[in-house]
């Protein structure tokens, strides 16, 4: 009989695309997800899935060029953050239509924060559509969610594995996955371009990037890409901490990790290598497990 799984996705921006090879290979192996709690992109992926929609998505991530990115994205100069989110999010509902969380076929939350009252979000029920926006709001980067009374961002901000907030059932086994693990890339899947290659081809990418954002708004080009950097590595620093600590109080029975180093923060282009990393990394903490379904 099918072992159940309790999963746990983190935040980790394009490096969530590695939860699609995870879901993949524990399902290969024959377990049951039975539950699903994510971040951010964790509740993004972790949000499809319950749906049963991630093969389409992964069909769609996996044909996303460099230039489909600078398409959808929506700035937003208003001053609560960079970017709106809400051609990203059409561009998903054209394949992932909305439901009610409570309806989904496996138990499911997503974790936002609150900053108007700091305190930690977690919906369990309600609009999954406005759970994920909600969730993926990186504080400066996207705007943020106003429900009611609350002002709504990214749950990594206080809690980037959920491990706390995923529905436990009674022999299930509790699998977590961290994107932004501080472990070596492996070997396997260094880029196979020699290195000026590589190098001449990210240059050129983020040269098209900067023209990008100087085409929209050229007298803050500079500021804007170097905030962008800030807030990442800030969040990121803080994050790590945090993290450590839910592993050591949740002490999942499976620790998936995936090296933060992988690529960069939007480099969602690099989708088929980042499913490829992830269930690689299953792969290996998998293995440990003294049974398999």
């Amino acid at each position: 009989m099918s072992k159940n799984v309790a999963l746990v996705l983190s935040g980790g921006a394009a490096r969530g695309l590695a939860h699609i090879g995870v879901i993949e290979e524990i399902e290969k192996r024959g377990y049951t997800i039975t539950s699903v709690a994510g971040t951010s992109m964790g509740a993004l992926i972790g949000g499809i899935y319950a749906l049963g929609k991630l093969p389409e998505f992964k069909e769609w991530a996996i044909s996303l060029e460099r230039h489909d990115m600078f398409r959808m994205v929506d700035f937003s100069f208003g001053g609560n953050g960079l970017i709106k989110g809400d051609k990203v999010l059409a561009k998903i509902q054209e394949f992932v239509p909305d439901a009610q969380i409570e309806d989904l076929p496996i138990a499911f939350s997503a974790t936002a924060v609150d900053l108007k009252h700091r305190e930690e979000v977690v919906f369990t029920k309600g609009s999954l559509f406005n759970a994920i926006r909600a969730s993926i709001a990186i504080p400066s980067v996207f705007t943020p969610i106003t429900h009611n009374d609350s002002v709504l961002v990214d749950g990594g901000v206080m809690n980037n594995l959920p491990i706390s907030n995923v529905q436990r059932n009674e022999g299930d086994l509790l699998v977590a996955v961290h994107v932004n693990a501080a472990i070596p890339v492996p070997h396997h899947f260094y880029e196979k371009e020699d290195k000026v290659e590589k190098e001449s081809t990210y240059k050129k990418w983020m040269k098209e990037f900067y023209d990008f954002m100087h085409i929209n708004h050229p007298k803050e080009k500079k500021e804007r890409l170097g905030f962008l950097s800030l807030i990442d590595q800030a969040l990121a620093t803080g994050m790590l901490t945090q993290v450590h600590y839910a592993i050591e109080k949740g002490k999942p029975d499976v620790l998936v990790n995936v090296s933060r180093d992988v690529c960069g923060t939007y480099d969602f282009y690099k989708a088929k290598e980042l499913i490829e990393i992830g269930r690689y990394s299953a792969i290996l903490a998998l293995d440990k497990v003294k049974y398999n379904a």
